[in-house]
This record gives C-alpha cells, sequence and structure tokens, in this order.
C-alpha cells in the first residue's frame, strides 16, 4: 500500500516580507510567542464558557438540574458550546493566522483516513473502562471517599440527563446536542489553534502530548482526567498524523456518539455487551485491556503506514504553517 501524500505547505523565502508586513498574522508582526497566545486563546474560553456559561447554567438550572430541566439545559450546552467556545475560537484564529483554513488543517483526507481512527476509538474506550474499573478500587480516606461519591453522582445526574434518551428522534436530537456539536466546537480550538499554536515553538510531538494533557484538564471531570487525556492525546495525534482537523472531528463525533448510543441501549456500563466490567474477575478485565489494546496497536501501525507527516518545519505564519 503506497502512502497518501500529505499537500505540502508551501514556503516563501526568508526575508520575504518585512517584519510588519500586512500579510504577516498579527503574533507574528507584534512578536507573540505561540506557547503565550495558545494559553491566552485557553483562559478566554475558559472564562467564556466555563466560567460565563457556568454561572448562567447555575442561574438557570441550579446545583442539580432535575429531569423537567432536560431541553433547556441540553439547549444551554448546545449554544454554549458554539456561542462560548466555537465562535471565539473563529475569531482568534484570525489573529495567529492569515489563512485559517491551512492553518486548521481543514482539507479532507482520503476517506481510509477517515474512517481507520474509528477502529482506534473503539479500542481506546474499551482499554479506558477497564482502566476506570481498576482507578475506582483505589482506597480513599473515608471522608475523602464519601465526598467523591459525592461528586460523581453529581456528575453522573447532569451526564444522564443530557445523555439519556428515550426514543430515536430524542436520541438523534442528543446526539446533535452532545456529540456533534462538541466535536467541532472543541477540535476546532484544542486541535486547531491550540495545537497548531503549540506546534510552531514546541514541535509536532510535544505540541500533541501537552494539548492532549490540556484537553483532560479543560473538563474539570477529576475523576476523567486520565481517561479524557489519553483520548485527547489520540485525537491530536489523529490530526497531526493525517494532517486534517476532520478526522480528529469524525473520531471525537464518533467517541460521543457511541456513549449516547449505548445509554440509549441501556449498555453503559458494560464493554462492548460483554457485561458490567465492575463485575468481571481481574484476569478478564486485563485480557479485555490486552485484547483491545493489541487492536489499537495495529489499527493505529495501518494509519502510519498509509499517512505520511510533512517534511515542512512549522515556523512563522508567513514562513511556513497556514
Amino acid at each position: 500500500m503506497t502512502d497518501l501524500p500529505q499537500t505540502p505547505i508551501p514556503t516563501e523565502p526568508s526575508g520575504a516580507q518585512s517584519p510588519n508586513s500586512p500579510d504577516q498574522s498579527f503574533t507574528d508582526r507584534h512578536g507573540i510567542s505561540p506557547v503565550v497566545f495558545a494559553l491566552v486563546a485557553l483562559a478566554i474560553v475558559f472564562v467564556s464558557y466555563q466560567v460565563i456559561g457556568g454561572l448562567i447554567s447555575y442561574f438557570l438550572f441550579g446545583l442539580n438540574p432535575t429531569s423537567d430541566q432536560t431541553l433547556g439545559l441540553r439547549l444551554m450546552t448546545g449554544f454554549g458550546e458554539v456561542l462560548l467556545i466555537l465562535v471565539p475560537t473563529l475569531l482568534l484564529v484570525r489573529l495567529c493566522s492569515r489563512t485559517p483554513g491551512r492553518f486548521l488543517r481543514m482539507e479532507f483526507p482520503d476517506i481510509r483516513v477517515l474512517l481507520l481512527p474509528l477502529l482506534g476509538i473503539f479500542s481506546l474506550q474499551q482499554m479506558l473502562q477497564v482502566y476506570i474499573v481498576f482507578q475506582d478500587k483505589i482506597p480513599l480516606p473515608s471522608e475523602l471517599e464519601e465526598l467523591v461519591r459525592q461528586l460523581k453522582d453529581a456528575i453522573e445526574q447532569l451526564t444522564a440527563i443530557l445523555a439519556s434518551s428515550s426514543s430515536v428522534p430524542e436520541l438523534m436530537w442528543v446526539i446533535i446536542v452532545v456529540a456533534l456539536i462538541p466535536a467541532i466546537s472543541e477540535e476546532f480550538l484544542f486541535r486547531g489553534v491550540v495545537q497548531r499554536s503549540f506546534e510552531k515553538q514546541l514541535g509536532p510531538s510535544r505540541a500533541m502530548i501537552v494539548t492532549g494533557l490540556i484537553f483532560g484538564a479543560y473538563h474539570l471531570n477529576p475523576f476523567s482526567f486520565v481517561p479524557l487525556a489519553a483520548l485527547g492525546i489520540y485525537l491530536s495525534f489523529l490530526a497531526m498524523r493525517t494532517g486534517s482537523l476532520w478526522t480528529s472531528i469524525f473520531a471525537h463525533f464518533y467517541n460521543n456518539a457511541y456513549a449516547c448510543v449505548m445509554l440509549f441501549l441501556k449498555m453503559d456500563d458494560n464493554i462492548v455487551g460483554a457485561g458490567n466490567p465492575e463485575k468481571m474477575t481481574t484476569g478478564a478485565l486485563l485480557l479485555i485491556f490486552w485484547f483491545f489494546g493489541v487492536l489499537f496497536i495495529v489499527s493505529n501501525l495501518y494509519l502510519l503506514k498509509i499517512t505520511r507527516i510533512s517534511s515542512e518545519p512549522l515556523s512563522s505564519d508567513h514562513s511556513v504553517n497556514d
């Protein structure tokens, strides 16, 4: 199988533009560090979505939303993702690139490249379910254990209100709100503006890891930090390796939509329908982890085979990255 070539990114001769050329991005003209810009962008969206959006949600629905507030909470979540994450991100990307489409890697990939990561995401999901079982077995002091239980119950209650459905039409609506909108909004922010900015200064590999870790922390769920960080690193790898943001968007969408479908089928605690992992023996869990680990590795080795990374360095806006 021959490699699928990634479109080279044209460069311009050094010195082709003056330091204050209008063809440079805002960040290049003002000498703003890409890492600093990425962190400022994260801070802006954090305040916009997590703080302002969180306060609005609190005043509208309180700390413990009830099932009769489901429609309002879903509308708030969907509009919040678009207005408080996606819109600021699209405005911010104009500051770090004069050609946002190329900066964000908006070229549509080969269909194999788009579909193959779904096997990787599915395998990773099953491995992380096993990890969560072992994580939950870590002993805690009784006082802390009670606090953890209360926080988990609150998070699970909110998740159930947002993602549960009792009919196919409701499931489709839930998938739009919980899977499609967040996949687009969050990927534009994390794998788009943040990761690409980090790549300028940290290089692709470190940018991939740092972006994934920030993605895990950004969701403010300490019990799911490791799974979310692992997912974030994998999504960053997909965007970087395939040279297309659509790959990570599609994989992110599948990850969330799969969870919605499992809730609809009352199989949210199951590993591929095999049963509740909390009731499985340690040996069975390790066997499942090994099996899906092999599947994850094989699927990504094939992805590496059919893709290749452009050898172009990623530096300033006017020289390479867009």
